[in-house]
């Protein structure tokens, strides 16, 4: 797995700095995005807060911690999640819990546009954000200078709202409120300090974290191999 070691996020030092003031894929559609239910176990607590996919009766339960900016997370949206979701949290195996771990700011002010949407469209948000990083991601600065600054970043976020119907005004208020930033910031503590998560994505099952693919990003037979190992010795 290719890991991100450059964590910026750090005990005591919020990681969250204002920036100033299309077509979803089908399967989010589906009706699968139902309200939180809590639900705990040994070494994880599924809480209110928390945006999820699934059975909470599921003999499994997947929380990903992912960045909105991570090229790696876009690329494990793309080409695995959509069969995850159709074999195992669709078919009732798996409860899905998905948790922005930040690394930038921007991480934090595209968690609050999605925030911002009606929670039933949480996860179109996160796909639309996925699927368009080079047009707001600072990770492609180097080949989109405008990113490297604040202002490109807040004008490529600004577009993407739009494309989920939030104006421009609208959005900055999401971006600028502060109402969320100390939950989003404890996700990230808790993710350092509870599992040593130290790059994204990373995968929590059952209150363990799963062991990373060695020197390569996560394929879908590698988490296959994980939920069915950990299905076969719940029987």
């Amino acid at each position: 797995m290719v890991s991100r070691t450059q964590i910026l996020i750090a005990l005591g030092i919020a990681v969250l700095i204002a920036l100033g003031a299309g077509a979803w894929l089908v399967f989010f559609r589906s009706g699968a995005n139902a309200p939180t239910v809590p639900v705990s176990g040994r070494g994880y607590e599924v809480v209110a807060s928390d945006r999820t996919l699934g059975d909470p009766k599921a003999k499994l339960v997947l929380i990903e911690y992912a960045a909105p900016i991570c090229p790696h997370c876009a690329r494990f949206n793309a080409n695995v999640f959509a069969l995850v979701k159709r074999n195992y949290i669709d078919t009732g195996k798996v409860y899905y819990v998905f948790r922005v771990f930040p690394l930038a700011a921007a991480d934090g002010a595209a968690e609050k546009l999605a925030r911002c949407l009606p929670k039933s469209r949480y996860f179109e948000f996160l796909d639309l954000l996925f699927r368009n990083q080079t047009q707001w991601d600072p990770e492609y600065g180097e080949s989109t200078p405008v990113l490297q600054t604040e202002a490109g970043v807040h004008a490529g976020l600004l577009k993407i709202a739009a494309m989920a119907g939030l104006g421009a005004d609208q959005a900055d208020k999401c971006i600028n409120s502060t109402a969320d930033d100390d939950r989003i910031n404890k996700v990230g503590m808790e993710a350092l300090s509870r599992y040593g998560i130290n790059s994204t994505p990373s995968f929590v099952l059952d209150g363990a974290l799963m062991e990373p693919p060695y020197l390569r990003e996560w394929t879908y037979d590698d988490m296959a191999k994980g939920l069915d190992d950990a299905l076969a010795a719940k029987r």
